[in-house]
C-alpha cells in the first residue's frame, strides 16, 4: 500500500458542549478526544495526519504541537465538511495514495476498523470506501442508500431524507478511505444545494459513483465507533463505553 495520510476534521465550535474549550480537546478518561482519533489513524497505518483547525485554532495547534507526524490546515470559516477537506489540497498536492478522512470528536474508533476500510480501498482500487454501521438509533445520522442489488448509491443527510430513507438503519460513520486524487476531483464538483447551504464531504461518494468510479460502502465499524460527541451527556456516554472496554 502507498503511504497513508489521514485528515482529521477539528475546526468546529462547541456551542452544545457549553464550554470555552474547543470540542476536540474535551477529555474522555483523561485524554483529549482527538488524541484517540490520532492513535486510531496511526494504528491503521497513517504516516502523517493533517488536522483541520478553525475555532480556537491556536489552542488546538498548541495542544497537539508535540506530535511530529501532525500538521495543520486552517478552515477560517466553517462552510461544511467538504470545505474543510478542501483546505488540505496544497498539503496533499504531491500525494498519490490513500487518504483517511475522520472527525476529531469520535474517540471510540478502532484502528483495525480503519485499516479494514483502507484494505477494501486498495483491494478494489476504489475511489472511495464509506465506513458504515448498523443502528436503529439513527436520528440525525446520514443514511446509506443502496440499489436493489445492494450497490452503493449515495449518502443522504438526515435533514434531506425522504420518508422512506428515514427508516434506513445503515448509517454513515463519518470515516472514509479515499484515493487522494479522486477525492479532490470530486470536491471540485460539490455544490451547496442542501438544507444547510454547505459543502458536504458526503456528496463526494455519489459524485465519484456517477463518474463511473468504484465506490463501496463497507460495514466495518460498530455503532459505538461512530459515536460523535456534541454534548456533555454524549461525552459521559463515551467514557462509559471506554470503561466497559477496559
Amino acid at each position: 500500500m502507498s503511504e497513508v495520510v489521514a485528515i482529521v476534521l477539528a475546526a468546529g465550535k462547541s456551542k452544545r458542549m457549553q464550554s470555552e474549550t474547543p470540542k476536540v480537546l474535551h477529555e474522555a478518561c483523561g485524554r483529549s478526544m482527538i488524541e484517540y482519533v490520532l492513535d486510531a489513524a496511526r494504528e491503521a497505518g497513517a504516516k502523517r495526519t493533517i488536522v483541520v483547525v478553525g475555532h480556537k485554532a491556536d489552542v488546538v495547534e498548541a495542544a497537539l504541537s508535540h506530535h511530529d507526524d501532525v500538521s495543520f490546515a486552517l478552515q477560517a470559516e466553517q462552510n461544511g465538511t467538504g470545505h474543510a477537506v478542501m483546505k488540505c489540497r496544497d498539503d496533499l498536492a504531491a500525494h498519490d495514495g490513500p487518504v483517511l478522512v475522520l472527525t476529531g470528536d469520535t474517540p471510540l474508533l478502532h484502528g483495525s476498523s480503519l485499516k479494514a476500510l483502507l484494505d477494501e480501498q486498495q483491494q478494489h482500487d476504489a475511489a472511495c470506501v464509506v465506513g458504515t454501521a448498523e443502528t436503529d438509533q439513527n436520528e440525525g445520522l446520514g443514511r446509506i442508500v443502496r440499489d436493489a442489488d445492494g450497490n452503493f448509491l449515495r449518502i443522504t443527510e438526515h435533514k434531506d431524507c425522504t420518508p422512506d430513507e428515514l427508516h434506513i438503519t445503515e448509517i454513515n460513520t463519518g470515516c472514509f478511505a479515499y484515493d487522494c486524487k479522486a477525492l479532490f476531483e470530486a470536491l471540485d464538483k460539490v455544490r451547496t444545494d442542501n438544507t444547510q447551504g454547505e459543502y458536504y464531504l458526503t456528496d463526494c461518494a455519489e459524485i465519484l459513483r456517477k463518474d463511473g468510479k468504484t465506490v463501496l460502502a463497507a460495514r466495518e465499524l460498530d455503532i459505538t465507533e461512530a459515536m460523535g460527541v456534541n454534548t456533555q451527556e454524549q461525552l459521559a456516554e463515551v467514557e462509559r463505553v471506554m470503561q466497559d472496554r477496559s
